[in-house]
């Protein structure tokens, strides 16, 4: 029974190992490249023991400063596209939480069919609306996109966080003369924040890498980081893998650092409901 133990314990570290190789090893690629010189990038073994050079960043920052503008349409795009989806489902949620019948039953299921449709699915349809309205190339399409693309899944987990408030509350508040509006800002969004932290790492993570809808419905002004980088790989120069892995590492940190830092939200976002009863 011990060796079987031990065997176990053993193929379970192997396998947490093995995914944690997977997972960070071309981070730590990306970021170890972007601080070698450029002839030791991929040079053959490889080299593990350099010195670091800061060369590439300067000469991301000289000759590519739209990648920092891009890097502020992102910022901007996933912000708006943030505060727009907690919104929204902060609102559907509280409404299927505390509502019941069998078309609503049917219009949840529906949310949810919607989001397992691939996102090229819709987006040439939209592609002449778009252009109608006057909305190509604008951050104002890109938020609305990205959020309406959260809004199923965002209300799904508001839903839940909420069906975990008791109702009593809404009832104590709603005699006490406060409007429904009232009773989901100052009653449930409070208790519900590690709800509203669960839409928002999911929308932020997508948002700031999403690449598809931005390539498709921009072109200059609203350019995000994605698409310039994606722009360093086409370049007509030929591709400089030291000032590529620098724009990664740069595009890559903030998202990082904040997933790290919310990592608790994301896993209850993802276990919401998993001991409901």
């Amino acid at each position: 029974m011990r060796t079987e133990r031990l065997l176990i314990g053993l193929g379970k570290a192997l396998a947490v190992a093995a995914i944690l190789f997977w997972s960070l090893f071309p981070i730590l690629f990306i970021a170890l490249s972007s601080l070698k010189p450029g002839q030791d990038i991929f040079a053959v073994p490889p080299k593990w023991l350099f010195t670091p050079t800061f060369k590439h960043y300067a000469e991301l920052w000289r000759s590519w400063g739209v990648f920092f503008e891009g890097l502020l349409n992102s910022l901007l795009i996933t912000t708006g596209a943030t505060l727009l989806a907690i919104v929204a489902s902060a609102c559907a949620g509280y409404v299927y939480s505390r509502n019941s019948g069998r078309w609503l039953g049917a219009s949840l299921l529906g949310l949810i069919i919607v989001r397992l449709i691939p996102p090229i699915v819709v987006t040439l349809p939209l592609f002449p609306i778009v252009n109608a309205l006057g909305l190509s190339d604008t951050h104002l399409v890109l938020i609305l996109l990205y959020a309406s693309f959260f809004v199923s899944l965002g209300t799904v987990l508001m839903r839940t966080f909420m069906d975990q408030i008791p109702r009593e509350l809404d009832e104590a508040a709603a005699i006490d003369g406060a409007s429904r509006l009232t009773i989901l800002r100052k009653v449930i969004a409070p208790l519900a924040m590690p709800g509203v932290l669960a839409v928002a790492v999911f929308v932020i993570v997508f948002s700031w890498n999403e690449f598809l809808f931005a390539f498709i419905f921009t072109a200059t002004k609203a350019k995000t980081a994605p698409l310039v980088i994606s722009e360093m790989i086409g370049s007509i120069d030929g591709v400089d893998w030291g000032i590529l892995f620098a724009a990664a590492t740069v595009q890559l940190v903030p998202v990082l650092l904040f997933v790290v830092f919310m990592n608790r939200y994301l896993v209850a976002g993802l276990t919401a409901g998993s001991t409901k009863g």
